[in-house]
């Protein structure tokens, strides 16, 4: 199955984490686009669903339009990657 959704980030370092934690079991190819935010996987249903998918990322440090990371996660990201505190795409 195909997904797609979106997910805060501003850097490549986040577009390695956010491609990384898309990857759970099932999971076949993940691409996120930083400029846009547009997140595709495909993955197989019988391995994985979305929601796997979506707290995977979350638990990264990462809002996905369906599930938002808690403050916790989201401190651990590097300055570099802090989306939330008003950071430009670079």
């Amino acid at each position: 199955m195909k997904l797609e959704f979106k997910v805060d980030g501003v850097c490549d370092m986040c577009k390695t984490v956010i491609e990384n934690a898309a990857y759970v079991k099932g999971v076949k190819m993940a691409s996120w686009d930083k400029m846009s935010g547009n997140m595709t996987v495909m993955y197989r249903p019988d391995k994985t669903n979305e929601d796997a998918i979506h707290q995977n990322i979350a638990k990264a440090g990462y809002d996905t339009d369906k599930l938002k990371a808690t403050d916790e996660d989201y401190a651990k990201l590097p300055n570099c990657c802090k989306y939330r505190d008003g950071l430009e795409k670079h």
